[in-house]
Protein backbone atom coordinates (compact mmCIF):
# COMPACT_ATOMS: atom_id res chain seq x y z
CA UNK A 1 0.00 0.00 0.00
CA UNK A 2 1.64 3.56 -1.25
CA UNK A 3 2.04 5.81 1.61
CA UNK A 4 0.21 9.40 1.83
CA UNK A 5 2.59 11.15 3.90
CA UNK A 6 -0.15 14.29 5.21
CA UNK A 7 -2.43 11.07 6.84
CA UNK A 8 0.48 9.40 8.09
CA UNK A 9 1.63 12.75 9.63
CA UNK A 10 -1.59 12.95 11.40
CA UNK A 11 -1.45 9.88 13.02
CA UNK A 12 1.91 10.25 14.08
CA UNK A 13 0.94 13.84 15.69
CA UNK A 14 -1.99 11.90 17.40
CA UNK A 15 0.89 9.56 18.63
CA UNK A 16 2.77 12.26 19.37
CA UNK A 17 -0.06 14.16 21.59
CA UNK A 18 -0.66 10.89 23.58
CA UNK A 19 3.60 10.57 23.76
CA UNK A 20 3.36 14.27 25.37
CA UNK A 21 0.40 13.52 27.86
CA UNK A 22 2.12 10.27 29.35
CA UNK A 23 5.17 12.26 29.85
CA UNK A 24 3.78 15.49 31.36
CA UNK A 25 1.45 13.72 33.60
CA UNK A 26 3.78 10.67 35.04
CA UNK A 27 6.55 13.71 35.96
CA UNK A 28 3.85 15.58 37.50
CA UNK A 29 3.05 12.49 39.98
CA UNK A 30 7.01 11.64 39.96
CA UNK A 31 7.43 15.15 41.14
CA UNK A 32 5.02 15.27 43.85
CA UNK A 33 5.82 11.80 44.91
CA UNK A 34 9.80 12.58 44.81
CA UNK A 35 9.93 15.67 47.29
CA UNK A 36 8.08 13.63 49.81
CA UNK A 37 10.60 11.20 49.46
CA UNK A 38 13.67 13.30 49.88
CA UNK A 39 12.41 15.21 52.47
CA UNK A 40 11.60 11.62 54.40
CA UNK A 41 15.33 10.63 54.00
CA UNK A 42 16.71 14.15 54.97
CA UNK A 43 14.46 15.16 57.76
CA UNK A 44 12.58 12.09 58.89
CA UNK A 45 12.74 10.06 61.99
CA UNK A 46 14.43 6.69 61.52
CA UNK A 47 11.43 4.64 60.12
CA UNK A 48 10.72 7.37 57.43
CA UNK A 49 13.86 7.08 56.38
CA UNK A 50 14.27 3.46 55.98
CA UNK A 51 10.75 3.26 54.24
CA UNK A 52 11.96 6.42 51.37
CA UNK A 53 15.14 4.82 51.26
CA UNK A 54 14.11 0.97 50.55
CA UNK A 55 11.28 2.63 47.97
CA UNK A 56 13.61 4.74 46.63
CA UNK A 57 16.30 1.56 45.73
CA UNK A 58 13.60 -0.37 44.72
CA UNK A 59 12.42 1.13 41.88
CA UNK A 60 15.38 2.25 41.03
CA UNK A 61 16.66 -1.63 41.04
CA UNK A 62 13.76 -2.96 39.07
CA UNK A 63 13.18 -2.44 35.35
CA UNK A 64 10.68 -0.09 33.63
CA UNK A 65 8.59 -2.26 31.30
CA UNK A 66 8.73 -5.09 34.56
CA UNK A 67 6.94 -2.39 36.80
CA UNK A 68 4.51 -2.16 33.88
CA UNK A 69 3.56 -5.34 33.47
CA UNK A 70 3.52 -6.09 37.49
CA UNK A 71 0.44 -2.77 37.33
CA UNK A 72 -0.51 -3.99 34.13
CA UNK A 73 -1.00 -7.40 34.64
CA UNK A 74 0.15 -8.60 37.58
CA UNK A 75 -2.12 -6.62 39.90
CA UNK A 76 -5.62 -8.07 38.47
CA UNK A 77 -5.23 -11.27 40.61
CA UNK A 78 -5.91 -8.93 43.52
CA UNK A 79 -8.57 -7.74 41.84
CA UNK A 80 -6.70 -4.30 41.00
CA UNK A 81 -7.15 -3.42 37.25
CA UNK A 82 -5.92 0.01 35.53
CA UNK A 83 -6.32 0.37 31.76
CA UNK A 84 -3.31 0.89 29.85
CA UNK A 85 -2.51 4.17 29.90
CA UNK A 86 -3.08 4.76 33.30
CA UNK A 87 -0.70 1.46 34.17
CA UNK A 88 2.08 3.55 31.84
CA UNK A 89 1.40 6.86 33.53
CA UNK A 90 1.66 5.05 36.91
CA UNK A 91 4.54 2.83 36.14
CA UNK A 92 6.75 5.99 34.68
CA UNK A 93 5.84 7.89 37.63
CA UNK A 94 6.76 5.24 40.43
CA UNK A 95 9.92 4.67 38.78
CA UNK A 96 10.85 8.84 37.71
CA UNK A 97 9.81 9.56 41.36
CA UNK A 98 13.01 7.32 42.58
CA UNK A 99 15.09 9.28 40.69
CA UNK A 100 13.85 12.33 41.22
CA UNK A 101 13.78 11.93 44.82
CA UNK A 102 17.53 11.76 44.73
CA UNK A 103 17.66 15.20 41.98
CA UNK A 104 16.31 16.54 45.20
CA UNK A 105 17.51 14.98 47.82
CA UNK A 106 21.03 16.18 46.22
CA UNK A 107 19.75 19.69 45.54
CA UNK A 108 18.82 20.46 48.96
CA UNK A 109 21.96 18.68 50.63
CA UNK A 110 24.12 21.56 47.83
CA UNK A 111 22.62 24.68 49.62
CA UNK A 112 25.35 25.80 52.12
CA UNK A 113 25.31 25.05 55.95
CA UNK A 114 26.16 28.57 56.45
CA UNK A 115 22.89 29.71 55.12
CA UNK A 116 20.91 28.02 57.45
CA UNK A 117 22.90 28.93 60.00
CA UNK A 118 23.00 32.54 59.18
CA UNK A 119 18.88 32.15 58.90
CA UNK A 120 19.10 30.63 62.50
CA UNK A 121 20.81 34.00 64.18
CA UNK A 122 17.80 36.45 62.93
CA UNK A 123 15.29 34.33 64.70
CA UNK A 124 13.52 32.20 61.65
CA UNK A 125 12.71 28.77 62.99
CA UNK A 126 12.93 25.50 60.45
CA UNK A 127 10.15 25.32 58.55
CA UNK A 128 10.66 29.11 57.32
CA UNK A 129 13.95 28.07 56.67
CA UNK A 130 13.49 25.00 54.71
CA UNK A 131 10.41 27.36 52.84
CA UNK A 132 12.17 30.75 52.55
CA UNK A 133 16.02 29.67 52.29
CA UNK A 134 16.65 26.27 51.32
CA UNK A 135 13.83 25.35 49.12
CA UNK A 136 14.16 28.22 46.52
CA UNK A 137 17.95 27.39 45.92
CA UNK A 138 17.62 23.69 46.31
CA UNK A 139 14.97 24.02 43.31
CA UNK A 140 17.13 26.29 41.23
CA UNK A 141 20.08 23.67 41.60
CA UNK A 142 17.58 20.83 40.33
CA UNK A 143 16.50 22.55 37.16
CA UNK A 144 19.35 21.08 35.13
CA UNK A 145 19.35 17.51 36.03
CA UNK A 146 15.23 17.58 36.19
CA UNK A 147 15.41 18.57 32.31
CA UNK A 148 17.31 15.58 32.35
CA UNK A 149 14.93 13.40 33.66
CA UNK A 150 12.74 14.64 31.35
CA UNK A 151 13.88 13.92 28.57
CA UNK A 152 14.38 10.43 29.82
CA UNK A 153 11.00 10.09 30.74
CA UNK A 154 9.76 11.08 27.52
CA UNK A 155 11.74 8.59 25.96
CA UNK A 156 10.46 6.11 28.00
CA UNK A 157 7.12 6.58 27.29
CA UNK A 158 8.05 4.25 24.01
CA UNK A 159 7.85 1.30 26.97
CA UNK A 160 3.90 2.33 27.24
CA UNK A 161 4.10 0.37 23.59
CA UNK A 162 3.99 -2.83 25.41
CA UNK A 163 0.72 -2.19 26.92
CA UNK A 164 -0.88 -1.15 23.75
CA UNK A 165 -0.95 2.66 24.56
CA UNK A 166 -1.34 4.00 21.36
CA UNK A 167 1.76 6.48 21.99
CA UNK A 168 3.78 7.42 18.72
CA UNK A 169 5.74 4.06 18.33
CA UNK A 170 2.85 2.16 18.55
CA UNK A 171 1.10 4.71 15.73
CA UNK A 172 4.27 4.20 13.94
CA UNK A 173 3.99 0.39 13.47
CA UNK A 174 0.71 0.20 13.37
CA UNK A 175 1.75 2.79 9.71
CA UNK A 176 4.49 0.30 8.88
CA UNK A 177 2.22 -2.76 9.04
CA UNK A 178 0.02 -1.09 5.78
CA UNK A 179 2.91 0.68 4.27
CA UNK A 180 5.73 -1.77 4.53
CA UNK A 181 8.01 1.06 4.88
CA UNK A 182 9.78 0.96 8.46
CA UNK A 183 12.95 2.96 7.64
CA UNK A 184 11.08 5.73 6.72
CA UNK A 185 8.36 5.87 9.11
CA UNK A 186 11.07 5.06 12.61
CA UNK A 187 12.99 7.52 10.85
CA UNK A 188 9.43 10.31 11.43
CA UNK A 189 9.33 8.73 14.90
CA UNK A 190 12.89 9.67 15.72
CA UNK A 191 13.16 13.07 14.44
CA UNK A 192 9.69 13.84 16.27
CA UNK A 193 11.02 12.47 19.19
CA UNK A 194 14.41 14.48 18.77
CA UNK A 195 12.04 17.86 18.26
CA UNK A 196 10.24 17.25 20.80
CA UNK A 197 13.15 16.88 23.38
CA UNK A 198 15.45 19.56 22.00
CA UNK A 199 12.66 22.20 22.15
CA UNK A 200 12.16 21.15 25.62
CA UNK A 201 16.20 21.22 26.81
CA UNK A 202 16.45 24.81 24.52
CA UNK A 203 13.21 26.19 27.04
CA UNK A 204 14.70 24.79 30.06
CA UNK A 205 18.02 25.68 29.49
CA UNK A 206 17.21 29.55 29.15
CA UNK A 207 15.00 28.94 32.24
CA UNK A 208 17.73 27.64 34.00
CA UNK A 209 20.39 30.31 32.84
CA UNK A 210 18.04 33.07 34.38
CA UNK A 211 17.54 32.01 37.58
CA UNK A 212 20.93 30.40 38.19
CA UNK A 213 22.70 31.12 41.43
CA UNK A 214 25.80 32.28 40.30
CA UNK A 215 29.02 30.94 41.77
CA UNK A 216 26.83 27.43 42.16
CA UNK A 217 25.98 24.53 40.20
CA UNK A 218 24.26 21.00 41.01
CA UNK A 219 24.27 18.58 38.22
CA UNK A 220 22.33 15.53 39.32
CA UNK A 221 21.69 12.46 37.24
CA UNK A 222 20.93 9.07 36.75
CA UNK A 223 23.05 6.60 38.11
Amino acid sequence: MKMDLVSTLKVLLDGTIVTVELTVISFVIAFSIAIVVSLAQIYGNIPLKIIATVYERVLRSIPLLVVMFILFFGLPSFGIRFNPFMAAILSLGLCSSAYQSQIFRGAILSVPKGQTLAAQSIGMNGTQIFLHVTLPQALRFAVAPLTNEFTIVLKDTSFAYALGVTELLREGTYIVSTTYEPLLIYLFCAAIYFTVTFSTNTVVRRIEKRFALPGFEFRGERA
